[in-house]
């Protein structure tokens, strides 16, 4: 499957079971990649059949901002669900990392995969 993928963005969110993580922003750092549903903008070269890498990144910051979680992996979860429901993805894999939430660690996080239902594609 052809994929594309977002490396290394940064986004602040609100995330984590302490109160103090509830009310101060975070940032976090995202790796994505999306499956492709379709090889068109390889024939084509034409952004109306492509994943608009930046429409991807402003929804991802759109997303962290207006949607603070408890869980690391609730958040994920979400964001990727929004990801296949917003843009044309077979599939989406996210990284997802808290940058120095402890001592001596520099990220922890969570990696997951989804994959869009057939008939969202």
């Amino acid at each position: 499957m052809d994929t594309i993928f977002i490396h290394d963005l940064r986004v602040e969110t609100r995330v984590g079971v302490y109160a103090w993580e509830q009310d101060l922003a975070q940032t976090l750092r995202i790796d994505a990649e999306l499956g492709l549903a379709s090889s068109r903008a390889f024939e084509t070269g034409a952004l109306a059949d492509a994943v608009d890498y930046a429409a991807v990144v402003a929804h991802v910051k759109a997303f962290a901002s207006d949607h603070p979680h408890r869980l690391l992996e609730r958040f994920a979860e979400a964001l990727a669900q929004s990801i296949l429901a917003s843009f044309r993805a077979a599939s989406v894999s996210l990284r997802v990392a808290k940058l120095g939430a402890l001592p001596g660690v520099r990220e922890i996080g969570v990696s997951i995969e989804r994959t869009a239902p057939k008939t969202a594609r």
